[in-house]
């Protein structure tokens, strides 16, 4: 008899004992608010700024309300205007190229290779469209890094990372977000920390932080921020920059922070899940695995495959199939877009030509999440039943 999985592909784990007092601690004293301090006392969120900065070996973190705001106060920390290009992955979520065209920018879009990383050839044909590069590590997915900013730099185009699906994850030993200009990272209920929303952001550029800190609805009371630039790099720009309000508030602070301290030994677990589905996928006829270059050390909260050159039909019967025993899949080639996933064509306000390569990745990826509420059971049997339908469907085909 076949086994079906049912568990919870949305679960989260719960909130670390450490997390819920110190969000009691905040609540009972009523000082939600980053600004509103007791004497002597520092806010969750500057300790939360400092910490994570430190983890990453950043001289400078602002805690904001979501990955999405984070991006978008970069791009504008970096000068992106209404009316500018700014390139852009063509696989990634819709926030990121949203939060260019939020701005009054216009996406220019740069293709994928079969290792779901942007495609540095067809970076290096458009970085004369751009000033700014929004590099998404498009579920936990990095290229090479070293290769990409050599690009980058001779070019003069000033790179962003996404890396709400990146965090602690590594290139040659430097951790994401530490390449480009800033990094920006979610703290989203989905990602590695969570605050059910909540992003952060990295530079070492002091003007750069200095007109994010601004933008974040500081009021002024920038001095506070103890993971920021010196107050005398906020001299003129207190008087050149919006306000832009999109604080984090100290409770959500206050659960991160015993996660942070937590995240290595998550990173562990993470991966032991990703390796026993990556196992037992191994050899299946039809399915193609994404390889993990040695340089680059990941933690992989999410699984990917590929079912390249495979037919709508039998890619959706493959999805109905597993979803049917429990396994929800989520496939990034469908002609709308569904939950979290989409395709480039349906952004309708980044018009791209195609590109026809890209489109041929694209079409064939399958993502599933790997929450740390499943066993290593839990993902062996997911693994088995993946493995089960995709060659059904293959066979049936062949």
């Amino acid at each position: 008899m076949e086994k079906n999985f049912t568990g919870s592909f949305t679960q989260q784990e719960p909130i670390p004992d450490a997390g819920i007092a110190a969000a009691l601690r905040v609540m009972q004293s009523g000082r939600l608010h980053r600004y509103n301090t007791a004497p002597g006392e520092v806010a969750e969120t500057v300790l939360l700024e400092q910490e994570f900065a430190a983890s990453i070996g950043a001289n400078y973190c602002l805690a904001v309300a979501s990955g999405g705001y984070a991006i978008a106060t970069a791009l504008r920390a970096c000068g992106v205007k209404p009316g500018d290009n700014v390139l852009t992955n063509a696989f990634t979520l819709a926030p990121v190229p949203g939060a260019i065209a939020g701005l009054g920018a216009r996406p220019v879009l740069v293709g994928v290779t079969e290792e779901l990383v942007i495609d540095l050839e067809d970076l290096n044909a458009k970085l004369d469209q751009a000033k700014v590069l929004l590099l998404s590590h498009m579920r936990g997915h990095l290229c090479d890094m070293e290769a990409l900013m050599a690009l980058c730099d001779r070019a003069g185009v000033t790179v962003i990372e996404d890396c709400a699906h990146t965090m602690g994850a590594t290139w040659n030993g430097v951790p994401s977000g530490r390449f480009g200009r800033f990094g920006c990272f979610s703290t989203q209920t989905y990602k590695h920390i969570n605050s059910g929303e909540g992003g952060l952001l990295v530079s070492n550029d002091a003007k750069g932080m200095a007109r994010a800190v601004i933008l974040s609805g500081s009021y002024m009371l920038y001095e506070s921020h103890l993971a920021a630039p010196p107050p005398e790099v906020f001299a003129e720009i207190r008087y050149e920059t919006p306000n832009i309000s999109g604080r984090m508030d100290n409770l959500r602070a206050a659960i991160l922070r015993p996660q942070l301290k937590d995240l290595a030994q998550q990173a562990v677990r993470w991966n032991a899940r990703y390796e026993v589905v990556e196992a037992r996928l191994r050899d299946v006829p039809g399915l193609t695995l994404v390889p993990r270059p040695a340089a680059e050390g990941y933690v992989a909260s999410s699984f990917q495959f590929l079912l390249l050159d495979w037919s709508s039909d039998a890619i959706a019967e493959v999805q109905n199939r597993c979803g049917a025993r429990g396994v929800e899949l989520k496939w990034f080639g469908g002609a709308e877009p569904v939950g979290f996933t989409s395709r480039y064509d349906s952004w309708r306000y980044a018009p791209t030509t195609a590109m026809p390569e890209s489109d041929r990745v694209l079409a064939g990826i399958i993502d599933l999440r790997l929450p740390l509420t499943f066993s290593l059971e839990d993902c062996a049997l997911i693994a088995e039943i993946i493995r089960a339908e995709v060659s059904a469907v293959w066979q049936a085909a062949a």
